[in-house]
């Protein structure tokens, strides 16, 4: 009776999978128009369409992707990847004199000038409570008493840091726990299967004429309803077993623990004086980085090769994107310090548009990035970022980098994206953060497919981190073939243009989702009305 409970359980997810998948899996989606398709995609084509109709001839422009590095050899971004025209590759000399040696790609701050790179780092909490527990957390009342009441704001905080933080550690060790029953649970039906299918490439049709006797396997076939199809179709069971057993174990080590919510971890000196706070020239050349899978994706979303035939298309619609990667985020919270000197270093190698797919809910040193914010804003720079994944109203819960300070905006060209779907039905992506102030405008933001590490491989990824760089796409598009306007101009031309909806009326200022065509149709008639040519 148990073995059959488990193949039909397993047959009917599989059949549930399927029909999800038929409904809304498509590689392109986010490109296409409302009027065509019903669907709330950027409108790319038609957008070419208008600019082909109207002479429109593009000018090259740079977007610097600030986030955990870009694979600069993927067979659909290396030739829109930007090169440093000042720089002679691999001579160990800052030919440019911009302070940076060899930044060929772009710059990683998230290393050191030997070329040793990291790639985990602690969470943002984790550094303010150790920051606070040094002075409160004694474990003698009267002490923590005495130093209450020198500063009882500061204590509060403390209190309120705490709380969260080893609520956050009581988190993470039940995750590992149940990343080690996981573990047991699967393990070794899996190796089982490995053994068996060997080079067989899965299919549906493979899984469900499968028969076995051996329980042990019929017990993690399970694994496949759970997984989203394109994890495991056309996938050998070796490849399926590396990626699923490898993320359990990730967990039954308890990653989070040792690396995100480890105290001993906050002070970061073998790459430079986080204490520092005018410290610019750090790092190195290595744009890439150890681990680049989300700055890879971000990046094709933005300016994957059109018209090769592979792959996936970015939003900015043509060869004329250069990408700059700068290497920021790590696997934990970004520093303020190094998303400040990321902006500026972008902004001083002549990017125009910065996409900023990352973001936490504290920010010790804020004042750094709001000063960054300012200094792109002046050097007439776009910022393009996301909302964040937490369903959260972010005017009341504040999710950082915020453009706001004391209510009030710090720069005119910010430009903060939620996460649409193609479901005209539930526009909003479930995670998305919203926000009647905080949020501008909505870009799609699941199921969108690009380029992913491995020279040739993509992706299905969900996220505000997808939508912000679907929005930077179209932003590009329209500056790119008006490069007369302001980079307030493109964000308000894009804020009034997007596909109203009720659904995100009162959850962002705009109220809908950005689509390239009415923008660029607007950047069209600003021209015409300043007599630009």
């Amino acid at each position: 009776m148990r073995k059959l409970f488990i193949a039909l359980g397993f047959a009917f997810t599989l059949g549930f999978a399927q029909a999800q998948t038929a409904e809304v899996a498509k590689e392109k989606w986010y490109h296409v128009g409302i009027k065509q398709t019903g669907v709330y995609g950027v409108n790319t084509d038609q957008a070419l369409q208008f600019l082909k109709e109207h002479k429109r001839k593009a000018n090259t422009i740079i977007v610097g992707v600030l986030d955990s590095g870009v694979e600069n050899f993927h067979e659909d971004l290396k030739a829109n990847m930007w090169n440093n025209p000042k720089e002679i590759p691999g001579n160990g000399i800052d030919d440019d004199k911009n302070g940076y040696i060899d930044d060929v790609h772009g710059w990683s701050f998230l290393g050191t000038a030997k070329g040793i790179n990291y790639n985990d780092d602690t969470t943002e909490i984790t550094r303010v409570y150790k920051h606070l527990a040094d002075k409160y957390n004694t474990f003698d009342s009267k002490k923590n008493q005495a130093a209450a009441s020198q500063n009882p704001t500061e204590y509060a905080e403390f209190l309120r840091v705490q709380k969260e933080y080893l609520s956050e550690v009581g988190k993470a060790k039940y995750n590992q726990q149940v990343g080690q029953a996981r573990l047991n649970a699967v393990e070794g039906g899996i190796n089982k299967m490995v053994l068996e299918f060997g080079d067989t490439k899965l299919s549906k049709d493979i899984l469900k004429n499968y028969q076995t006797l051996d329980s042990q396997v019929l017990e993690a076939l399970w694994i496949f309803g759970e997984l989203k199809e394109e994890q495991w179709v056309g996938k050998t069971m070796k490849e399926v077993a590396n990626s699923y057993l490898g993320s359990a174990r990730r967990a039954a080590k308890g990653d989070a623990l040792t690396s995100h919510l480890n105290l001993n971890l906050v002070d970061r000196k073998d790459v430079d004086n986080p204490n520092d706070k005018t410290e610019r020239f750090y790092g190195n050349n290595d744009s890439n980085g150890p681990e680049s899978s989300h700055g890879t994706h971000v990046a094709g979303i933005i300016g994957a090769v059109r018209g090769n035939n592979i792959g996936s298309e970015g939003t900015v619609g043509g060869n004329n994107v250069k990408i700059m990667s700068v290497r920021t985020v790590p696997n934990g919270d970004e520093r303020d310090k190094d998303v400040a000197n990321a902006i500026r270093y972008a902004v001083d190698n002549g990017a125009k548009i910065l996409n900023m797919s990352f973001g936490k809910t504290f920010s010790p040193d804020k004042e750094l990035v709001w000063d960054a914010f300012k200094y792109a804003s002046d050097k007439n720079v776009l910022i393009v970022k996301a909302a964040g994944n937490s369903n959260e109203d972010i005017d009341v819960d504040i999710h950082y980098p915020t453009n706001f300070r004391n209510g009030a905006p710090v720069s005119k060209s910010v430009l903060t994206v939620g996460a649409s779907t193609k479901d005209p039905k539930a526009l909003k992506a479930r995670f998305s953060n919203y926000g009647k102030q905080s949020v501008d405008v909505f870009g799609p933001g699941q199921e969108i497919y690009a380029t992913y590490p491995g020279v040739d491989q993509y992706r299905f990824l969900n996220g505000t981190s997808m939508a912000s760089p679907a929005v930077a796409g179209v932003a590009a598009l329209v500056w790119s073939h008006y490069p007369k306007l302001t980079a307030e101009d493109i964000r308000n031309i894009l804020m009034e243009t997007v596909n109203k909806n009720e659904q995100l009326k009162d959850i962002s200022v705009s109220g809908g989702v950005v689509d390239s065509y009415k923008a660029v149709q607007k950047a069209e008639e600003i021209y015409k009305q300043r007599k630009l040519k």
